[in-house]
C-alpha cells in the first residue's frame, strides 16, 4: 500500500467548497479517503455554477466558521477524523480591512475560525492519532500593503501552526501548514484577471507559472502521510520560488 492511499480515513476540508481546497479534497477523495467539507451556501447545488468548485463525491455541510458558537454547536456528519485541513480564507480589496469591522471580519475567518476548528475536533484527531494541515499564505512572509487583516492573519495562522503542534505533540497530533503562493482561485481574481498585474507577478515568481490547486494538495497530502510522521509545527511555502527574492 502506498504511503499516499488514504483508504479507509476521514478528511474535513473546512473551505473545501471551492478553490485550494476544493483541490485538496479531490486529492483526498481520488486516494481512497471519505472526504467532507465546509462551505458557506446553503446546499452543494448552491455550488454548480461556480468555478473552481466540484462538489461530486464530497459530503457538505454549511457551516459559517466566522461564527465560533456555531462551529462548536455543529453535529460532523461522521463519527472519527483522521485528517483536518483548514482552508477557509478571505480577504477584502479596497481597503476594506483599514476599517475596523473589515479587519475584524477577516480576522474571525483567517485565525480564530482555525482555533475554533481545531479545538472542536481536538477529541477526535486525538483518538485518531491524526493530523491538521492549516492553509495559510506566503502573504506571512512579507508585506501585502492594501491587505493589514489578510497579512496579520496568514502570519498568525503560521504561528498557531507551531503553537499547537508543540501543545497537541503529546496527543499524537500532528500539526503542520502549507502556506500557497499566487493560485489562480476567486480570491486572487484581482491579480489574475489584471494583465499588467499578472505579468509583473510572474516576472517575480522563478517557476513562471502560477499555482493550481493541485500543487497545494500535493504537499498538503505529504504532510497528511506517514512520509511526515516526524515533521511538527512546520508551514511548507509552495510557491515556485516567490519568497526567495
Amino acid at each position: 500500500m502506498s504511503d499516499l492511499d488514504f483508504t479507509g480515513k476521514t478528511v474535513l476540508v473546512v473551505g473545501g467548497s471551492s478553490g485550494i481546497g476544493n483541490g485538496i479534497a479531490h486529492a483526498f477523495r481520488t486516494r481512497g479517503a471519505s472526504v467532507h467539507v465546509w462551505g458557506t451556501r446553503a446546499t452543494a447545488a448552491d455550488y454548480a455554477d461556480e468555478e473552481g468548485s466540484d462538489l461530486s463525491g464530497l459530503g457538505y455541510t454549511q457551516v459559517d466558521v466566522s461564527d465560533f458558537d456555531a462551529v462548536a454547536a455543529v453535529k460532523p456528519a461522521f463519527d472519527a477524523l483522521d485528517v483536518l485541513v483548514l482552508a477557509q480564507g478571505t480577504v477584502l480589496y479596497k481597503r476594506g480591512e483599514f476599517a475596523m469591522d473589515g479587519f475584524q471580519k477577516v480576522m474571525d475567518v483567517n485565525l480564530g475560525s482555525l482555533m475554533a476548528c481545531a479545538t472542536k475536533f481536538h477529541p477526535m484527531l486525538k483518538a485518531s492519532s491524526g493530523s491538521i494541515i492549516t492553509i495559510s499564505s506566503t502573504a506571512a512572509y512579507h508585506a501585502t500593503i492594501g491587505n493589514p487583516a489578510y497579512n496579520a492573519s496568514k502570519a498568525a495562522a503560521v504561528a498557531l501552526t507551531r503553537t499547537l503542534a508543540v501543545a497537541w505533540a503529546g496527543d499524537g497530533i500532528r500539526v503542520n501548514g502549507v502556506a500557497p503562493g499566487l493560485v489562480d482561485t476567486k480570491l486572487t481574481r484581482v491579480t489574475t484577471k489584471n494583465p499588467e498585474r499578472l505579468e509583473a507577478t510572474l516576472r517575480s515568481i522563478p517557476a513562471k507559472r502560477l499555482g493550481t490547486p493541485a500543487d497545494m494538495a500535493g504537499a498538503t497530502l505529504f504532510l497528511a502521510s506517514p512520509l511526515a510522521a516526524y515533521v511538527y509545527g512546520q508551514t511548507i511555502p509552495v510557491d515556485g520560488g516567490l519568497i526567495l527574492s
